[in-house]
C-alpha cells in the first residue's frame, strides 16, 4: 500500500536504517499477523533478485523525452545529501506487492503501466479520462528536491520529476463546491500479489484538502533521479506531499475524484485511533 513514510530522528542518507531498529507496537503487531502470507512470498530478501528488478528497463515511451528536467532550486535541501539512487529503489513500502521493502522492485515489475488512463470525476465541470502520456505532456516538468519521510521513522532526500498540482486542479475545472481531492490507486490482483494475499481494503485510498491540493509544494509526480519513475516508486503517476508521512502520497493513481466532503482514507479506515 502506499505508504513511504515520516521520521522522529534523522538519519544519514546514505545509509537507510533498518526499520526494525524503529518498530513500534504497532507495526510489530501488524507485522505478526501478515507474517504467514509474507512467508508466500520467495526469494523476498535476495539482493540478487532485487538488483535485477531494480533494473527492469520501463517501456519506451514519448514522454520520456522530458527528462532529466531542469530543477527548480526554489525547492531543494541544502543541508542533506541526496539518498543514492540504488538504496532508493530498493527500500520501499508498496503493499500492494509485499510488506517487504527489499521485494517491492521485483514483486512491482509486472506492472503493466503503458498504457495507463488517469480517470477526473465528481464536482468538476465535466468528467474525463486522459491518457498518461497526453497528460504530462501538456505541463512543463521540474525537478524538486524534497526529503520523503515515514511514519516507521526513516527517511530518504530524493529529487523528484514533476510539474505542480495546483496546475493540475486548474485544468481539471473543478466547481466552487469541492472542498477535497481524492485519489485511488490501481486494483489488479492479477498482476499485484499483495492485493491477492492480503486482506486489505483495496484499492488504496487517500485524500487531501483542497488548500493541500493547491499548496505550491503538492507535486504531480512522474519521475525521480532524472527519470521516469520505476514501478517501485509508483510508475507512472503519482502525488508527493513532502510535508506529510508518506501514506498520504499515494502511488500509480488511476482516479481522482473533487468532492465536497472530507474522504474517508486508506489507513485512517484500518486504524483511526493511529491515523
Amino acid at each position: 500500500m502506499n505508504i513511504a513514510c515520516a521520521f522522529h530522528h534523522p538519519l544519514p542518507e546514505s545509509a537507510v536504517t533498518p526499520e526494525a531498529i524503529f518498530w513500534n507496537r504497532r507495526r510489530f503487531i501488524r507485522a505478526l499477523t501478515l507474517a504467514t502470507t509474507a512467508a508466500t512470498f520467495p526469494a523476498c530478501g535476495s539482493k540478487e533478485n532485487a538488483s535485477q528488478a531494480a533494473d527492469v528497463p520501463l517501456p519506451a515511451r514519448a514522454s520520456d523525452a522530458l527528462y532529466p528536467a531542469s530543477r527548480n532550486v526554489k525547492f531543494q535541501i541544502d543541508d542533506r545529501t541526496l539518498t543514492p539512487a540504488g538504496i532508493a529503489g530498493r527500500y520501499n513500502n508498496f503493499y500492494e506487492f509485499t510488506t517487504d521493502k527489499a521485494a517491492v522492485a521485483r514483486l512491482a515489475s509486472g506492472l503493466t503501466i503503458d498504457p495507463w488512463t488517469l480517470e477526473v470525476g465528481g464536482l468538476v465541470q465535466k468528467p474525463f479520462q486522459i491518457g498518461f502520456e497526453d497528460l504530462v505532456t501538456r505541463f512543463p516538468m521540474e525537478e524538486r528536491i524534497y526529503r520523503l519521510r515515514c511514519v516507521e521513522a526513516w527517511s530518504m532526500v530524493v529529487p523528484w520529476v514533476g510539474f505542480p498540482f495546483a496546475r493540475f486542479v486548474e485544468f481539471c475545472a473543478p466547481l466552487s463546491s469541492a472542498k477535497y481531492v481524492r485519489f485511488i490507486s490501481f486494483h489488479r490482483p492479477e498482476e499485484a500479489v499483495g492485493q491477492r494475499e492480503q486482506a486489505y481494503p483495496w484499492p488504496y485510498y487517500e485524500g487531501l484538502r483542497m488548500d493541500e491540493a493547491m499548496n505550491e509544494l503538492t507535486l504531480m509526480t512522474t519521475g525521480i533521479y532524472g527519470k521516469p519513475l520505476p514501478r517501485q516508486h509508483g510508475a507512472p503517476l503519482r502525488v508527493i506531499v513532502p510535508w506529510k508521512y508518506g501514506y498520504k502520497s499515494p502511488k500509480s493513481i488511476v482516479k481522482i475524484d473533487f468532492i465536497a466532503e472530507q474522504p474517508r482514507t486508506f489507513w485512517n479506515d484500518l486504524g483511526p485511533n493511529e491515523y
